[in-house]
Order: structure tokens, then sequence, then C-alpha cells
């Protein structure tokens, strides 16, 4: 009766999520007294799995999975949760996760917990704890159903590396065509940068930048910073940046351990969107901006002077300390 963990992949290779949902579900079959089954699919090395405590993993190849699709990946855990017998399975908080849980939930008969921010604090009953009110209070869950399925926050759980090696076994889900109702015609992607799900630190700016042409002293400080950049809005609403940029409750969701908001007065509807970043600093001329009321470090002054200083002494802390 192992936990059963579903860990994200994109182009054959482990998102960092993955690494983060198998920590926790180590974890909890710690507390359970099992073992970790991991689901990875169209992977091409999957024993790297073994550093964070996954004990066997199901490998699955095929071509029908190389798009994401919620119907046909929740089926494939589905059928990985009964071949396994696992009552509790863990998936991340990914827009594809969050998609597909609700489904796997309803073929396994199981509560589903989202949004979950630490390990268990009882497997009798099944307690844990999750945000409430985007990320502005806690509450404490019970899940009381045989099966059990847990998301768990982005950045909450964090990385815990275990010795020891996994076994990976071929696993070959049966699939029908019902599945595939929704096909992926093609898939654009942004290629060499750090994308904002897997960043651990994003700069994002708003209209405080006052066009396009300026972003580059952005993309400079993520840069120097190894972050994802990120925009607000009314800035992808313009076309200065793309879509995929947007973050808030609207666009992309932000759990980065830092985030910084440059020229963004900071609308309830952005900061319900990356409120769950743990340290928020954020850089603006007006004093009265309501961002400042969130942010953990604030500097009321022009980006266009503030940030090239910044840059320029972070080049210099990392020249120092190389």
């Amino acid at each position: 009766m192992s936990v059963l963990v579903y860990t994200e992949s994109e182009q054959g290779k482990f998102k960092k999520v993955a690494f983060e949902v198998a920590s926790y579900a180590k974890e909890v079959a710690n507390q359970l007294g099992t073992t970790v089954t991991a689901v990875a699919i169209n992977i091409e090395d999957a024993s790297e799995l073994a550093n964070y405590g996954v004990d066997k993993v199901l490998n699955v190849s095929a071509d029908s999975l190389k798009d994401f699709n919620a119907k046909a990946y929740a089926s494939t855990l589905r059928q990985a949760a009964e071949k396994e017998g696992a009552k509790v399975v863990i998936v991340s908080s990914s827009t594809d996760s969050k998609t597909l849980a609700p489904i796997l939930a309803i073929n396994l008969h199981a509560g589903y917990a989202s949004n979950v921010v630490a390990a268990p604090t009882s497997t009798n009953p099944f307690t844990v704890k999750r945000t409430a009110f985007t990320n502005k209070a806690f509450n404490i869950t019970e899940i009381n159903s045989d099966v059990k399925i847990v998301g768990v926050s982005n950045n909450s759980f964090g990385l815990v590396e275990n010795s020891g090696a996994a076994t990976v076994e071929s696993f070959a889900p049966s699939l029908d065509d019902s599945l595939f109702g929704v096909k992926v015609d093609s898939v654009d992607k942004v290629s060499g940068k750090v994308t904002i799900a897997d960043a651990d630190i994003v700069v994002s700016a708003g209209r405080g930048l006052k066009g396009p042409e300026n972003w580059g002293m952005i993309e400079e400080l993520a840069d120097v910073l190894g972050a994802a950049t990120a925009c607000s809005k009314p800035v992808s609403d313009l076309g200065w940046r793309p879509h995929g940029e947007h973050v808030g409750q609207t666009g992309k969701p932000v759990a980065a351990n830092l985030y910084i908001a440059i020229g963004i007065s900071g609308a309830i509807q952005h900061l319900a969107g990356i409120n769950a970043s743990k340290v928020k600093v954020v850089i603006n001329t007006d004093p009265e901006a309501p961002f400042f009321k969130a942010a953990d470090y604030g500097i009321v002054g022009d980006a266009f002077e503030v940030v090239p200083q910044l840059i320029e002494k972070l080049k210099e802390f990392k020249a120092n300390n190389a």
C-alpha cells in the first residue's frame, strides 16, 4: 500500500515541483510506515527520483500522452493507484495538477485537499493544513474518504534529499479514444528562460515601466538573480509583454521564495495571485501604493534609478563572493 505521487515533467525532464511532491510523499509514507511509488510519464531518466525518497517508479512511455490531457492523465493515475493499492495520492498545485486532481478524485471516489502547505499533522484522522482566502488564512482539513488526494502548494514543503535506490518498472495504462476528446495541435513555448512555475525568484513589472522598450533592465535584473520575468495584467493586455508572463489571480499563480514587484500598484487580483510567495519586495514611486501593505520590504523610489543601482550592487556582490 504505497503512497502514490504524480511527478510532472516537460520534454523528458522532471520539473522542480516533481522533486518537491516526491519529498512530501516520502514524509507521508514515513508517517504511514510504507513506501513511495511515483508515476512518471515519458521520462528519459526516472531513477533520479530516488534522491527524493521514491522507492519505485511506474514509468509510462506513450506517444498519446506526449501532451498533457487531464482525462487521460487522471485515468493513468487511477490505474496506477489501483495497481499499487494506494490510499494516498500526492500531486502538486500546478495548473495541470489542479485540472486533473478533481477528475482523479471522482475516478477514485476520493477526498481532495488542495493548497496543502505542510505535512499531515495526523494520519488518523488524516489531517492537513491548507491556505484559504487567497493565502490570507489557513484552515485545518480532515479527509475522511478511504482514498485521499493531497495537492501540495508549490514551494511550501521544499526539497528533501533522501539517499537510496528506486526500482523502475514499465507501466502501460489502458487508454481508450474517449479520453482524447481534446487534442493539442501545437504548443508555443519560451525557451532558454527560467519558467514562472519553476522559479525560486520572480521579477515582475507593471505600467510603471512606461513602455516595452524599458524591459531590458527587468530582464537584466532577472538574469543576475537567476529569476523568471513576469508582469501585471495591464502590461500583457497592452501587448508590452507576452500573456504567458501575466501573474495574478487571473494569470499564473506565483509561490516563489522571492517576488520582486517593480512599478506595480498592487490591485487585489494581482495580490491574490502572488500572496503565496514567501518574501515580497516592492519598488514604487507612490508611497500609498496598496502593494506596500502586503510587502515584506519596500522601496519608495523611481525604478529607473533604483533598479540599475540594484543590478550594480548584485553584480558586485556576486563578483566578491564567487
